[in-house]
């Protein structure tokens, strides 16, 4: 059903988001689905890296080490920009037609009444594309 997966990745918070790798690398099992990690970086020397291009040999690693957990193929996309907060769900809308994913699997936050005014990241991808997006609520503690 599924033939790419992508999975928006926070280099700088993977700990967080550790139920979203875990749903990600079961769905590429299960569909035998290609995962692609996108990365949204600042074009200035930030926490993760120094360039976007450190960022990218990062991020590929770091998808190198999920496929040793899913052993999916795996693929990655870094997207610099120069406001990575303002930019990044217009970055990620347009990457799901770049990479032609047909499945976004993203970590959210449990809903807040904030939300009314600031929809979340998957919110917004969810409701400006036209391909399925499952959102990965943090687990309880």
């Amino acid at each position: 059903m599924y033939r790419k997966i992508m999975v928006p990745v926070d280099l700088a918070q993977i700990e967080t988001i550790e139920p979203t790798l875990e749903t990600v690398a079961d769905l590429a099992r299960h569909y035998n689905a290609e995962v692609c990690y996108v990365g949204v970086t600042s074009t200035a020397p930030g926490s993760v890296a120094r360039t976007p291009e450190e960022f990218g040999k990062k991020l590929e690693a770091f998808a190198q080490k999920r496929h040793q957990v899913h052993g999916q193929p795996v693929s990655t996309l870094t997207i610099a920009t120069a406001d990575p907060v303002a930019d990044v769900d217009d970055r990620l809308i347009r990457a799901i037609d770049e990479v032609g994913a047909d499945l976004v699997v993203m970590p959210t936050h449990l809903p807040k009444h904030i939300d009314i005014i600031m929809p979340s990241h998957g919110g917004k991808v969810a409701t400006h594309t036209d391909v399925s997006v499952f959102l990965v609520r943090p687990r309880k503690r």
